[in-house]
């Protein structure tokens, strides 16, 4: 089906609670994941009263949803639902949010007992008061019980005109160095991922993969190009851009070459053409579903070919720059262990049926370059918003859902902050995932520009904390690798998976040192 059939739904309590997601609700929204929001709220009845907790909700969260709604009425709570989530899935996907006043929520008996006085006041004031407070009650539970359409709303999901498709298929087809990026809007229909991989293997167009569209192709696949981006797309004559963005990981469009013919395609207008009027300029922009799309394109090109001399020149740069990392793995630290021969040992420990997390900035950021996804749907990361503390709901989300999956998490020590607590969520619940913490005593990513430029690492620094202990402390496995047992990489990291098969949550606390391996990135 090409519909995403799944919303996300998180329930919380009113103000906090509900302040509490905004930043989770914001990544959804740059993610473009349908979620649905249930937020608590005062009763309508002392809304601007100064209740406990009660807050202008629906004003934050209008910038941040598709869809925003207070439930007024108890027969209101099943239609509002079914239109959130139908706007949650149509279009572009993204958050929606339904506030739900307690008074709806709750028996009509004990709204009644709450709201009316058992003994009125007496007079016209007090009969008036009970009059009003009788009405607005059987106003809320009027039509509660009767029955109401059920099931889910028809979606609307842009698609992409066979005019639209037959005009790529003539640019695609005159190309001679035609490449494709595809980015996380490609996998929005999470079921036909298999589909969309075994379109792209048909095609035979080389590409780059980013965001949710990592792994897509799973480790070391010929057509897979993994280094020297911005060259590839200065060379390139056609440039089909499949739910990528042209913002600030495009440079905003400016690696993009003129002579490149390009050809966009993304459910958003708005994303779609971002940047379009300053930087560069798409022949062809279509408005659509990117998976569809793809898999429409592969059936009209029927089987075309590519020179290999293109493919093979991009293979042969990525080859030059393994030989690179391979040399700065070998290169000695100052103190503690290689960050870059530790990911290369975890790249070739990682099995199959693993699914990655990753949640941090400078060794995150190594580890995108050395740790390869082993298919689909397996990487999980921060994404455009660049949130950190995403790691450990991502890991118990991923758990859940594919029990039989090996959950490793990467995290940077500052980024591991927000989510060693979780451990306690993990031990718990006997929720068995592995934290690999690369702990460089500080926010690298940040000092790594700010030392330059400004000669301080003022607010920079974090100590290399025993987090293997407080994970024990927690009830969870804690393991440590540092120079003292620099040849038991490998062995530790077993053992750290051999715990999780014993239904045991871990973290393995690697101490490690500075590299040269990301200088010159920066954060902002």
């Amino acid at each position: 089906s090409a519909r995403l059939r799944t919303v996300g739904v998180a329930a919380v309590t009113a103000g906090p609670g509900l302040t509490n997601t905004v930043t989770a609700v914001k990544n959804a929204q740059m993610a473009q994941s349908p979620v649905l929001l249930l937020g608590g709220a005062a009763s309508t009845l002392l809304q601007n009263r100064g209740a406990l907790q009660a807050i202008d909700q629906l004003s934050l969260f209008r910038p941040l949803c598709k869809f925003c709604a207070s439930v007024r009425r108890v027969r209101d709570i099943v239609p509002t639902l079914r239109a959130a989530m139908a706007a949650a899935q149509s279009g572009t996907p993204g958050p929606v949010f339904v506030e739900l006043p307690i008074d709806v929520l709750y028996p009509y008996f004990m709204v009644q007992k709450e709201m009316v006085p058992a003994k009125p006041r007496k007079g016209l004031v007090g009969r008036v008061v009970s009059w009003y407070l009788e009405n607005y009650l059987a106003n809320l539970f009027a039509g509660a019980w009767e029955p109401q359409p059920e099931g889910p709303l028809p979606l609307d999901i842009p698609q992409a005109s066979l005019q639209q498709v037959q005009r790529c298929v003539e640019i695609l087809s005159r190309a001679k160095r035609p490449l494709m990026v595809l980015g996380s809007q490609a996998l929005l229909t999470p079921k036909s991922a298999d589909k969309l991989r075994a379109a792209v293997e048909t095609l035979g167009v080389p590409c780059f993969l980013g965001g949710m569209a990592r792994g897509l192709l799973g480790r070391n696949h010929p057509l897979h190009i993994r280094e020297n981006r911005s060259a590839a797309l200065k060379k390139a004559d056609v440039i089909v851009l499949a739910g990528t963005v042209c913002d600030f990981r495009l440079s905003y469009g400016r690696v993009l070459s003129h002579s490149s013919k390009i050809i966009i395609v993304n459910r958003n207008r708005e994303d779609m053409l971002l940047n379009s009027d300053v930087f560069w300029k798409p022949q062809e922009a279509v408005q659509g579903d990117v998976g569809s799309f793809v898999l429409k394109l592969v059936e009209g090109l029927q089987g075309q070919t590519w020179a290999p001399d293109w493919v093979e020149e991009l293979r042969e740069a990525d080859r030059q720059k393994e030989q690179t990392f391979r040399e700065k793995a070998a290169m000695p630290v100052a103190q503690h262990l290689n960050p870059v021969r530790v990911l290369q040992l975890v790249e070739e420990t990682l099995p199959d049926n693993s699914i990655l997390v990753v949640d941090g900035g400078d060794f995150v950021g190594t580890a995108a370059h050395l740790v390869q996804p082993r298919g689909p749907l397996r990487w999980l990361d921060p994404g455009a918003f660049g949130t950190l503390g995403v790691g450990a709901g991502f890991a118990l989300g991923a758990k859940l859902c594919r029990p039989d999956a090996e959950v490793w998490c990467l995290f940077g020590d500052g980024a591991f902050g927000y989510s060693l607590i979780e451990f306690d969520t993990f031990v718990r619940h006997k929720i068995p995932v592995m934290a690999l913490v690369g702990n460089d005593a500080g926010w690298t990513q940040i000092s790594r520009e700010q030392v330059p430029s400004l000669g301080s690492n003022v607010a920079c620094g974090l100590a290399y904390s025993d987090y293997h202990k407080a994970a024990m402390g927690l009830g969870a496995r804690g393991l440590l690798l540092s120079r003292e047992n620099e040849d038991q990489v490998v062995k530790v990291l077993h053992d750290a998976q051999q715990q999780c098969r014993d239904s045991h949550p871990v973290v393995v606390n690697i101490l490690i040192g500075r590299t040269d391996f990301r200088d010159g990135s920066i954060a902002v």
